[in-house]
């Protein structure tokens, strides 16, 4: 009785002309974002430098998050005078409406991602900038870092840091693969119990859903970041199935970045985040917001910017 009566309801929308799939019926998600993955790298702007030595000053990159309704913003930075650079800025950023969270990066250039978890001087890089802080207030956690080997979480620095992470309540966004993620938490005295870790691309080399969801259930403060996580979304810009379920399961868990690693990545920044809105807008309007804000303003104490 009731499928006969879903299709001829179906049947008088078509005939009246307003049939609509489901699909298309989806509206994007339309409140605020949080770009938990933002570098502002010297390839976009060498700070005090005329163009072409900045091709993305800070007017530009602060209009792009602006008019896409990003209103905070994870900024790490290589080196971290860009992250300074948008801390500095706060007439700017408050006129964007954007907040900014200050992340260390280990990086002081390209260099230093294939040795960081093994050089002293490192730790000691980190340690001057936490005692210095930046113009806005003090760093909220250290990252993006790479580890391309696993074994490479073994490093005496990856050890280091991961303790003054625990210690200080620091967040820390990495790069690395589900076997890092155990071995870094597991270098915590709180053995990964209390550490906000921020998984960036949630296994960017394609970690199985199955596997991202034990590791979700084994460490309550796992934070997922999905930019480029292959198999996200199907041919329709909408989650794939498995990964729909999985944000389900776990609403807190995840957030949203840019990784402007590279300047191509600015330039489509606008479409970047137009993607997200689409899939966001086929979540529970609840838990779209969620991912889209809530997460990542509950890490950092943020206010509720409203709709």
């Amino acid at each position: 009785m009731r499928r006969a009566l879903a299709i001829g309801l179906t049947a008088i929308a078509v005939l009246g002309g307003l049939w609509v799939s489901p699909v298309l019926a989806r509206q994007p998600y339309n409140g605020p974002l949080f770009d938990a993955h933002l570098h502002y790298n010297d390839e976009a702007c060498v700070h005090d430098a005329p163009a072409p030595g900045c091709p993305h000053p800070l007017s530009d990159v602060l209009a792009r998050m602006q008019r896409n309704g990003v209103q905070a913003i994870i900024a790490n930075s290589r080196p971290n005078d860009g992250t300074k650079a948008l801390a500095q800025a706060r007439e700017q950023t408050r006129a964007a409406g954007v907040t900014v969270v200050p992340f260390i990066r280990l990086y002081r250039d390209r260099a230093d991602y294939n040795h960081w978890f093994r050089d002293p001087s490192i730790a000691e890089l980190v340690r001057t900038e936490l005692t210095q802080g930046t113009p806005s207030g003090p760093y909220r956690g250290l990252g993006e870092f790479h580890l391309y080997d696993s074994a490479n979480a073994q490093g005496a620095i990856a050890r280091e840091l991961m303790v003054l992470a625990d210690q200080q309540d620091l967040a820390v966004l990495a790069h690395v693969d589900d076997v890092a993620v155990e071995q870094l938490l597991r270098h915590t005295p709180s053995q990964g119990r209390n550490t906000r870790l921020i998984w960036a691309h949630t296994g960017i080399g394609g970690t199985p859903v199955a596997r991202v969801d034990e590791l979700m259930a084994r460490f309550p403060r796992l934070m997922g970041e999905l930019s480029y996580r292959p198999g996200l979304t199907c041919d329709d810009g909408q989650l794939c199935p498995e990964w729909r379920a999985l944000i389900l399961k776990y609403p807190d868990r995840f957030m949203i970045g840019s990784d402007t690693w590279i300047n191509q990545r600015w330039l489509y920044y606008d479409e970047l985040m137009k993607a997200y809105r689409l899939w966001l807008g086929g979540l529970p309007p609840e838990v779209a917001r969620q991912v889209a804000w809530n997460n990542g303003a509950r890490l950092f104490g943020l206010p509720d910017p409203g709709p």
